[in-house]
Protein backbone atom coordinates (compact mmCIF):
# COMPACT_ATOMS: atom_id res chain seq x y z
CA UNK A 1 0.00 0.00 0.00
CA UNK A 2 1.30 3.34 -0.83
CA UNK A 3 -1.02 5.53 1.30
CA UNK A 4 -1.03 5.22 5.20
CA UNK A 5 -4.65 5.03 6.43
CA UNK A 6 -5.88 2.75 9.47
CA UNK A 7 -8.97 1.98 7.49
CA UNK A 8 -6.96 0.36 5.12
CA UNK A 9 -6.01 -2.02 7.56
CA UNK A 10 -9.06 -3.14 7.35
CA UNK A 11 -9.47 -4.48 4.47
CA UNK A 12 -11.73 -1.47 2.79
CA UNK A 13 -10.03 0.12 -0.14
CA UNK A 14 -13.18 2.50 -0.50
CA UNK A 15 -13.36 3.57 3.33
CA UNK A 16 -9.94 4.32 3.56
CA UNK A 17 -10.19 6.74 0.57
CA UNK A 18 -13.25 8.51 2.07
CA UNK A 19 -10.67 8.58 5.26
CA UNK A 20 -8.20 10.25 3.46
CA UNK A 21 -10.49 12.61 1.15
CA UNK A 22 -13.88 12.57 1.97
CA UNK A 23 -15.08 15.03 -0.71
CA UNK A 24 -12.95 14.06 -3.67
CA UNK A 25 -13.60 10.32 -2.71
CA UNK A 26 -17.60 10.64 -2.06
CA UNK A 27 -17.55 12.61 -5.75
CA UNK A 28 -15.27 9.93 -7.17
CA UNK A 29 -17.68 7.22 -5.88
CA UNK A 30 -20.86 8.87 -7.36
CA UNK A 31 -19.05 9.25 -11.20
CA UNK A 32 -18.33 5.25 -10.41
CA UNK A 33 -21.74 4.16 -9.59
CA UNK A 34 -23.87 5.19 -12.04
CA UNK A 35 -22.54 3.13 -15.16
CA UNK A 36 -23.85 0.33 -13.26
CA UNK A 37 -27.00 2.07 -12.24
CA UNK A 38 -27.67 3.91 -15.59
CA UNK A 39 -26.02 2.08 -18.62
CA UNK A 40 -27.77 0.74 -21.44
CA UNK A 41 -25.23 -1.86 -22.51
CA UNK A 42 -26.02 -5.79 -22.32
CA UNK A 43 -24.05 -7.39 -19.26
CA UNK A 44 -21.76 -9.00 -21.23
CA UNK A 45 -20.94 -5.66 -23.45
CA UNK A 46 -20.57 -4.05 -19.94
CA UNK A 47 -18.32 -6.10 -18.32
CA UNK A 48 -16.39 -6.37 -21.76
CA UNK A 49 -15.34 -2.97 -21.83
CA UNK A 50 -14.97 -2.85 -18.09
CA UNK A 51 -12.62 -5.95 -17.70
CA UNK A 52 -10.06 -4.49 -20.18
CA UNK A 53 -10.22 -1.09 -18.87
CA UNK A 54 -9.50 -3.29 -15.64
CA UNK A 55 -6.67 -5.16 -16.95
CA UNK A 56 -5.22 -1.47 -18.68
CA UNK A 57 -5.10 0.31 -15.24
CA UNK A 58 -3.47 -2.78 -13.63
CA UNK A 59 -6.12 -2.52 -10.67
CA UNK A 60 -6.20 -6.09 -8.99
CA UNK A 61 -9.74 -5.57 -7.62
CA UNK A 62 -11.17 -4.30 -10.67
CA UNK A 63 -10.08 -7.07 -12.28
CA UNK A 64 -10.96 -9.79 -9.68
CA UNK A 65 -14.42 -8.58 -9.73
CA UNK A 66 -17.91 -10.04 -11.68
CA UNK A 67 -20.74 -7.89 -11.84
CA UNK A 68 -23.18 -10.50 -11.54
CA UNK A 69 -21.06 -11.96 -8.82
CA UNK A 70 -20.23 -9.31 -7.07
CA UNK A 71 -22.19 -6.13 -7.82
CA UNK A 72 -25.09 -6.94 -5.42
CA UNK A 73 -23.18 -6.31 -2.62
CA UNK A 74 -21.20 -4.04 -3.55
CA UNK A 75 -24.14 -1.41 -3.80
CA UNK A 76 -26.08 -2.70 -1.19
CA UNK A 77 -23.10 -1.24 1.09
CA UNK A 78 -23.36 2.29 -0.32
CA UNK A 79 -26.14 4.74 0.64
CA UNK A 80 -28.54 5.23 -1.75
CA UNK A 81 -27.29 3.19 -4.12
CA UNK A 82 -30.33 1.66 -6.80
CA UNK A 83 -29.80 -2.38 -7.65
CA UNK A 84 -29.12 -1.68 -11.47
CA UNK A 85 -30.95 -3.24 -14.36
CA UNK A 86 -27.84 -4.01 -15.83
CA UNK A 87 -27.99 -7.13 -14.11
CA UNK A 88 -31.06 -8.18 -16.02
CA UNK A 89 -29.85 -7.35 -19.12
CA UNK A 90 -28.39 -10.70 -20.58
CA UNK A 91 -26.35 -13.35 -19.85
CA UNK A 92 -23.48 -13.24 -17.19
CA UNK A 93 -20.32 -13.99 -18.55
CA UNK A 94 -18.13 -16.95 -17.60
CA UNK A 95 -15.00 -17.28 -16.56
CA UNK A 96 -13.62 -17.70 -19.82
CA UNK A 97 -14.98 -14.88 -21.16
CA UNK A 98 -12.65 -12.45 -18.70
CA UNK A 99 -9.90 -14.76 -19.39
CA UNK A 100 -9.88 -14.32 -23.08
CA UNK A 101 -10.39 -10.37 -23.26
CA UNK A 102 -6.21 -9.43 -24.50
CA UNK A 103 -7.44 -11.82 -27.32
CA UNK A 104 -9.98 -9.95 -28.33
CA UNK A 105 -9.38 -9.99 -31.19
CA UNK A 106 -9.52 -12.98 -33.05
CA UNK A 107 -11.49 -14.67 -29.86
CA UNK A 108 -14.87 -16.30 -30.81
CA UNK A 109 -15.99 -15.78 -27.31
CA UNK A 110 -17.25 -11.65 -28.34
CA UNK A 111 -19.76 -10.52 -30.60
CA UNK A 112 -19.27 -7.54 -32.88
CA UNK A 113 -20.65 -5.11 -30.03
CA UNK A 114 -18.40 -6.44 -27.56
CA UNK A 115 -15.65 -6.56 -30.00
CA UNK A 116 -16.38 -2.63 -30.55
CA UNK A 117 -16.75 -2.08 -26.35
CA UNK A 118 -13.27 -3.67 -25.92
CA UNK A 119 -11.89 -1.73 -28.56
CA UNK A 120 -13.36 1.40 -27.58
CA UNK A 121 -11.87 0.49 -23.60
CA UNK A 122 -8.19 -0.26 -24.98
CA UNK A 123 -8.29 3.03 -27.21
CA UNK A 124 -9.72 4.84 -24.63
CA UNK A 125 -7.40 3.44 -21.57
CA UNK A 126 -3.94 3.12 -23.85
CA UNK A 127 -3.81 6.14 -26.56
CA UNK A 128 -6.90 8.61 -26.47
CA UNK A 129 -5.28 10.92 -28.49
CA UNK A 130 -6.17 9.98 -32.25
CA UNK A 131 -9.44 8.02 -31.17
CA UNK A 132 -11.48 11.08 -32.16
CA UNK A 133 -10.08 11.37 -35.42
CA UNK A 134 -10.44 7.65 -36.83
CA UNK A 135 -13.64 7.57 -38.69
CA UNK A 136 -13.19 4.03 -40.17
CA UNK A 137 -13.75 3.17 -35.96
CA UNK A 138 -16.75 5.50 -35.74
CA UNK A 139 -18.50 3.89 -38.75
CA UNK A 140 -17.32 0.76 -37.17
CA UNK A 141 -18.73 2.05 -33.51
CA UNK A 142 -22.46 3.32 -35.59
CA UNK A 143 -23.02 0.25 -37.32
CA UNK A 144 -23.32 -1.55 -33.61
CA UNK A 145 -24.43 0.78 -31.44
CA UNK A 146 -26.62 3.95 -31.04
CA UNK A 147 -24.99 7.40 -30.77
CA UNK A 148 -27.10 7.34 -26.81
CA UNK A 149 -25.10 3.62 -26.19
CA UNK A 150 -21.95 5.29 -27.44
CA UNK A 151 -22.15 7.64 -25.08
CA UNK A 152 -22.62 5.27 -22.11
CA UNK A 153 -19.98 3.46 -23.05
CA UNK A 154 -17.58 6.30 -22.96
CA UNK A 155 -18.57 7.95 -19.76
CA UNK A 156 -18.31 4.34 -17.76
CA UNK A 157 -15.02 4.05 -19.31
CA UNK A 158 -14.06 6.90 -18.07
CA UNK A 159 -15.46 6.49 -14.37
CA UNK A 160 -13.63 2.92 -14.46
CA UNK A 161 -10.46 4.56 -15.88
CA UNK A 162 -10.92 6.83 -13.34
CA UNK A 163 -11.18 4.75 -9.97
CA UNK A 164 -9.37 2.04 -11.28
CA UNK A 165 -6.35 3.74 -11.62
CA UNK A 166 -6.58 5.84 -8.57
CA UNK A 167 -6.85 2.53 -6.46
CA UNK A 168 -3.75 1.18 -7.86
CA UNK A 169 -1.83 3.91 -7.93
CA UNK A 170 -2.41 4.63 -4.12
CA UNK A 171 -1.63 0.93 -3.59
CA UNK A 172 -5.38 0.55 -2.15
CA UNK A 173 -5.93 -2.01 -4.63
CA UNK A 174 -4.36 -4.91 -2.60
CA UNK A 175 -5.99 -4.65 0.45
CA UNK A 176 -9.86 -5.48 -0.47
CA UNK A 177 -11.95 -7.82 1.08
CA UNK A 178 -13.44 -8.68 -2.31
CA UNK A 179 -13.57 -11.89 -4.04
CA UNK A 180 -10.69 -12.23 -6.21
CA UNK A 181 -10.09 -14.57 -9.14
CA UNK A 182 -6.84 -12.46 -10.20
CA UNK A 183 -3.38 -13.15 -7.88
CA UNK A 184 -1.72 -10.46 -6.48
Amino acid sequence: MRVEDPLAQGADPFAALADLSPDLATSMFAFGKMPYEKSRLSLREFEAARIRTAEINGCLICQGFRAARDLPDLLGAVPQARQPELLGRGPAPDEAFYRDILDWRTSAAYDERERAAIEMAERMGMDPGPLPHDTAFWSKARSVFSEAEIADLVISIAAWIAGGRVLHVLGLDTVCAAPATVAP
